[in-house]
């Protein structure tokens, strides 16, 4: 499966640097075209922090060295692809391990455990758990787009909507209620994981790449005291939930059959927390950009009303409605394509292999340029226009998303939530309001871990008048 592991410059870093002190170090060479290290230590290193992100740096290695290119990283080679056929070719749909979720928790400290057997087990409860999650999660989704519905129609007119910002706050409320209970939608528990997950992610790969994390203690104390403060209200969680006596006001179907599955709160806790963290900015960027492009398209917003009033109209929304909206499927599907929500994904190769005629070895990195692949006027026409009609009765072009990981059985667990979670949004938000940009100036993407607006996106509002 094409799980997502997305990052910039500093997640690069981290994770080769991960492999570094896993695996023994190598300057044995390969058939790929590509750039020879610019340092005998760093590797290429200069050059990527140079181009200001892994993904323009990518941009020019494949532009120079075609679709199948090398780069070195320290003392370690890198096969980097670009090109659907390639990744076609080297995608294991058995491959149970994701790269995205172990970097993470490399990251946070936690400690790989199991055979490769348990690993597949685990994976599947893991999934299991997600999919209850999301059944079970349409009556708090819906009340949480109420709840932002109103404080919009609240506001006065014209007024300027951060709306990212907004984004971020419904994201975290969904996942952790999703997740832990419905006791973390609003007060102080809210409040204490808002304020942990930002310090967490703020520094999830920052200061890996110079060190600098661990030469300022004060840093290095913050982080670590965000992330005990929150495995605490996680675990906390857990083990009410494994008492039958919940600390939160409503135990959850996820936790419950992650428990039934395993012998270790503390592997509980963990996947816990990896599925906030990672579910909450999946969500909250596709909330952002799916909005974001609908308010510069007024004629993809009165296409999607069209739907929404076909197919629902002052009627309560269920899943099989939800289910029933192709338009709005199609804009996130193209948001997620258009702002490049995964930019990079990366995985060490398993076994020896061979892709585009050459060798893969066991234990290289290849890195799956997706960022370069959206942008590809070969495979997309007009690569850089929000159009989401391109997936419309478009087989072909589904099949191209889904080998991405944008789409289909290659969804990841945490991005399954996220289309989940922002169609409902949608569906309250474009039912009730006409979006419009306060500034219309373009924004500009940030490809970091999931990839960001650069600055606050000013929404302003109105409602509709049927």
């Amino acid at each position: 499966m094409l799980d997502f592991a997305i990052f910039a410059v500093t997640l690069l870093a981290t994770l080769l640097c991960a492999v570094f002190y896993l695996y023994p170090a190598s300057r044995k060479s390969t058939g790929f075209p590509g750039l020879s290290p610019t340092d005998e230590k760093d590797g290429n290193l200069a050059d990527i922090v140079a181009a200001g992100s892994l993904h323009a740096f990518l941009e020019h290695l494949h532009r120079d060295y075609g679709p199948a290119s090398s780069f070195w990283f320290g003392r370690r080679l890198v096969v980097s692809l670009a090109s659907l056929p390639l990744l076609s070719e080297h995608i294991n749909p058995n491959r149970t391990c994701d790269p995205f979720e172990a970097m993470l928790k490399s990251l946070l400290g936690f400690e790989a455990k199991g055979t490769q057997v348990g690993d597949h087990l685990r994976r599947k409860l893991y999934e299991k758990a997600v999919n209850k999650a999301l059944h079970g999660s349409m009556e708090m989704l819906l009340e949480l787009s109420h709840e932002l519905q109103k404080q919009w129609k609240s506001l006065p007119i014209d007024e300027h909507i951060p709306l990212h910002q907004h984004m971020m706050g419904f994201a975290l409320r969904a996942i952790t209620c999703a997740t832990l209970g419905q006791s973390f939608a609003d007060g102080s528990q809210l409040f204490a994981l808002r304020r942990n997950h930002d310090t967490l992610w703020s520094e999830i790969g920052k200061g890996f790449l110079d060190g600098s994390l661990e030469r300022d203690l004060n840093r290095r104390k913050h982080f670590d005291n965000a992330l005990q403060e929150m495995r605490a209200v996680v675990e906390r969680a857990v083990e009410g939930t494994k008492c039958g006596v919940s600390v939160v006001s409503s135990p959850t179907a996820f936790l419950d059959i992650l428990l039934q599955g395993s012998d270790s709160s503390e592997q509980v806790v963990e996947d816990a927390m990896t599925f906030c963290l990672a579910g909450c900015n999946m969500t909250a960027n596709l909330c952002t950009w799916a909005l974001y492009f609908l308010a510069a398209n007024v004629e993809e917003q009165e296409l999607l009303w069209q739907e929404l009033q076909e197919v629902v109209g002052e009627s309560f929304l269920t899943v099989e409605k939800l289910n029933k909206l192709e338009r709005c499927k199609c804009i996130l599907q193209e948001a997620a394509r258009a702002a490049m929500l995964v930019p990079v994904t990366a995985q060490l190769q398993e076994r020896d292999g061979r892709v585009s005629g050459q060798t893969v070895s066991k234990d290289t990195l290849v890195v799956y340029a997706l960022g370069v692949i959206t942008k590809d006027e070969a495979i997309w026409s007009e690569p850089c226009r929000f159009d989401p009609r391109r997936f419309v009765d478009n087989p072909e072009a589904q099949k191209n998303l889904a080998l991405i990981g944008l789409a289909g059985l290659q969804l990841c667990p945490e991005l399954r939530f996220a289309y989940h979670a922002a169609t409902v949004l949608l569906c309250s938000l474009c039912r009730k309001f006409k979006l419009r940009l306060a500034d219309t100036q373009p924004v500009e993407l940030q490809p970091e871990l999931v990839t960001t607006p650069m600055e606050e996106v000013w929404l302003c509002v109105s409602e509709h008048k049927v």
